[in-house]
């Protein structure tokens, strides 16, 4: 069977989950990745009430639609992060409290894990699951990184000052991991910029850094790795089985006038001297075929999900033909030897 195609709903959160999933169903989707933020899903609400929980399947399926993943980016973002007036913007106030970034790091983690029960109560309330479902819930999300400021070396930067960024992770995301793990939850990186892990090196330390926890994987998107240059279908092969979601999302890169780089020159994103800039699936530069492919052949069965972000496109537009695409591209892997009929029995 083809994989659900479904959207995620964090660039979307300016509207209610209510107005957004009818849209969602019009655009052709399957179902939704729901957001810890906006109205779209409330982490303490859904461990505190089972109606609540009960209430989102409804309004999903009043509208044909489902969920498979949730995702907390803009918290798991303050976890290891070097904390300043940049997190304020983003966090739940509870998260930033007094602002004191120790602080700030700890109630992150702890939310993480309020994010994990969250999930797991979520799914447990899904119609029609069946007693003895075993199914891991997964949390997709960022981590931060106390060492992300490092990454020209320069001033000098030892292998041992890297090593501590790597140890600050493993030590923070341990206990977060302990917890999934008790929850049958996973956790899924989406390997990013400003995260301990950004290419395929670092993911691998960071595979490391927390002992090859099994709750440790990767909400893999493509456009993250391809305008660094990084071998965003090589990662596929390396992780398979650590990719636990997949966003599709595409990128373009080279098209600038020259005057900004891969860094992105302190400008903002649309603007025609940029390097790289998102662009919706089909549009950009990624080979989403050799990604089907590759997803094929380690096994990934989950949902593709698109996470539409093109700053020179309508949005409903975008995601409308977004669905089409992905839906068009997708293909199940052939079960047999394709010259098998020449066998003689």
């Amino acid at each position: 069977m083809p994989r659900p195609v479904t959207l995620f709903t964090g660039q979307w959160a300016d509207l209610p989950l209510a107005k957004l999933a009818p849209l969602v169903k019009r655009m052709g989707y399957d179902g939704v990745e729901l957001a810890c933020w906006g109205d779209h899903f409330d982490v303490d609400q859904a461990v505190t009430s089972r109606k609540y929980c009960r209430e989102k399947w409804r309004l999903l399926a009043d509208h044909g639609l489902t969920c498979f993943a949730i995702s907390n980016h803009l918290v798991g973002q303050a976890i290891c992060d070097r904390i300043d007036e940049r997190h304020q913007a983003i966090l739940p106030a509870d998260v930033w409290g007094d602002g004191d970034p120790e602080g700030v790091r700890r109630r992150a983690a702890e939310k993480m894990i309020t994010t994990g029960k969250a999930a797991r109560a979520l799914f447990d309330a899904k119609p029609g699951r069946k007693p003895g479902d075993d199914t891991p819930a997964i949390v997709n999300g960022f981590t931060g990184s106390s060492i992300w400021h490092s990454l020209y070396a320069f001033p000098p930067t030892s292998q041992d000052y890297w090593n501590q960024g790597f140890a600050d992770f493993g030590r923070r995301f341990g206990p977060i991991l302990g917890a999934f793990d008790k929850l049958n939850v996973n956790f899924a990186l989406e390997v990013h910029p400003t995260e301990i892990a950004f290419d395929i090196a670092s993911a691998q330390r960071a595979v490391t850094a927390v002992k090859g926890h099994r709750r440790f994987g990767f909400n893999y998107d493509p456009s993250h790795l391809g305008y660094q240059g990084v071998d965003y279908v090589k990662f596929i092969r390396v992780f398979g089985d650590r990719i636990y979601h997949v966003h599709m999302k595409d990128v373009w890169w080279g098209h600038g006038d020259g005057t900004v780089g891969v860094f992105g020159g302190h400008v903002s994103f649309g603007d025609p001297r940029r390097q790289w800039d998102f662009r919706s699936p089909g549009r950009g530069d990624i080979k989403f075929e050799d990604i089907i492919v590759a997803l094929n052949e380690v096994g990934y069965r989950g949902s593709l999900s698109v996470e539409w972000e093109d700053i020179r496109m309508d949005r409903v537009h975008g995601a409308t033909e977004a669905a089409a695409f992905v839906r068009r591209l997708d293909f199940p892997r052939n079960a047999v030897a394709f010259d098998a009929a020449f066998e003689r029995k």
